[in-house]
């Protein structure tokens, strides 16, 4: 639900004289979430929502559409002509300094940009500076109720038994010289996901060997591998409840079909733990301390742990996203590779950890969702796992 005061005391948080929302056929569905509209409202025309630090927002509405913003707060006015829309903006703007859009400078966030050029060299024609917007997204998108918080405890109680499902049917396949092919361990894992009432955006991976290398392998029946006795398997696995306002667990896992771990396969995985690791202590850290915290600080404190030990070239992916609704969410990712994120992390937000390496052979990934609580607590949720889980010894161990 909006909350006007909530927003206004935001924008002085963060330095904005005014909140400039806008949209043309859902090319902005950031807005249309702030703003409350329904997923399926349909708009034609371009609207415009203005919230200023103080005072009543105002709106700027098409004619042939001039209910579409009748749900918020302000005064509302209609145009028709192009002129008029150009006219109304400048008005929307007017003695505003700075205004966030969903707007982001050259190439830095595309979950951010979401106002085309146009609109943002208009509104600065008008002698107003555009900043980008995603901090008050995050604060009004991205961040959980209690609800949602605890629908995420459930699904995680789901996907953390989801591999003692999937490496306890890989034991007893591959057990005396049997095997199992990695689209039968994905469609257990969904079946899982079916009886639990949950639900996922698309199946989990399920890579063995040089496939666990691959961050974005998709396992397809007919074109999948076979996994036997000695081979190493990585499961990255992620679902919702099923349920209005449902947020995801996105946990990885990694092991090896046998009784003992190769020592290769350990060595690995201790430097990816030790950078997991190092990722949490900065927010743990920094929530401890009430220092502000960005996301390319958290992937710089993995990210120096692996290069260290000589895999730098390895690492080919950011250390974490944000988690919502979707398993990519709109808020602060932890990344200083793809982009340089300069979000801060925020009370009531999710994002994973799970730093990488990825070699021709194989592949290994650790990754742990992390919540963030009103009062600053952290709360890390999918089990740290702490070494390579030897399948055919203990299958419902889970590394741990």
């Amino acid at each position: 639900m909006f909350d006007l005061t909530a927003v206004q005391e935001a924008l002085g948080q963060f330095g904005f004289d005014g909140w400039l929302l806008y949209d043309f056929r859902g090319s902005n569905p950031l807005a249309r979430r702030v703003l409350g509209l329904p997923e399926k409202a349909k708009t034609t025309r371009r609207f415009l929502y203005f919230i200023p630090r103080q005072g009543e927002p105002r709106k700027l509405v098409h004619r042939i559409e001039p209910g579409a913003l009748d749900h918020l707060p302000g005064e509302a006015t209609a145009y028709l002509r192009w002129q008029e829309l150009e006219e109304g903006v400048r008005s929307l703007v007017g003695g505003s300094k700075a205004v966030a859009m969903e707007y982001a400078p050259r190439l830095s966030n595309p979950y951010i940009a979401r106002v085309d050029a146009g609109v943002v060299e208009l509104v600065r024609s008008f002698g107003v500076e555009v900043r980008p917007s995603g901090d008050l997204i995050q604060r009004f998108e991205a961040s959980w109720s209690d609800e949602q918080w605890a629908m995420h405890r459930e699904a995680t109680g789901h996907t953390t038994e989801a591999f003692n499902v999937a490496f306890g049917l890989i034991a007893g396949r591959c057990s005396g010289g049997g095997s199992i092919r990695e689209a039968e361990v994905q469609a257990v894992i969904m079946d899982h996901f079916h009886r639990n009432g949950m639900t996922t955006y698309s199946p989990p991976i399920v890579g063995v060997g040089p496939h666990s290398g691959d961050p974005h392998y998709e396992p397809k029946a007919g074109q999948d591998a076979e996994i036997r006795e000695g081979d190493f398997v990585l499961i990255d696995l992620w679902a919702k409840m099923d349920r209005p306002g449902g947020v995801y667990s996105d946990l990885t896992r990694v092991g090896f079909v046998g009784t003992e771990v190769p020592e290769q396969y350990e060595a690995v995985f201790r430097v990816v733990a030790r950078a997991r690791d190092a990722a949490i202590a900065r927010v743990e850290d920094a929530s401890r301390t009430g220092t502000p915290l960005r996301g390319f600080e958290v992937d710089d404190a993995a990210r120096q742990v692996i290069e260290a030990a000589g895999y730098g070239d390895a690492f080919i992916h950011r250390t974490g996203h944000s988690i919502g609704e979707e398993t990519h969410g709109n808020g602060a990712n932890m990344d200083n590779l793809e982009t340089h994120e300069t979000r801060l992390v925020l009370p009531r937000t999710c994002f994973s950890i799970e730093p990488g390496i990825y070699l021709p052979e194989f592949g290994i990934r650790s990754e742990v969702d992390v919540f963030v609580d009103a009062s600053g607590e952290v709360h890390v949720t999918g089990g740290l796992q702490t070494r390579v889980l030897p399948i055919l010894a203990d299958p419902t161990a889970s590394g741990q």
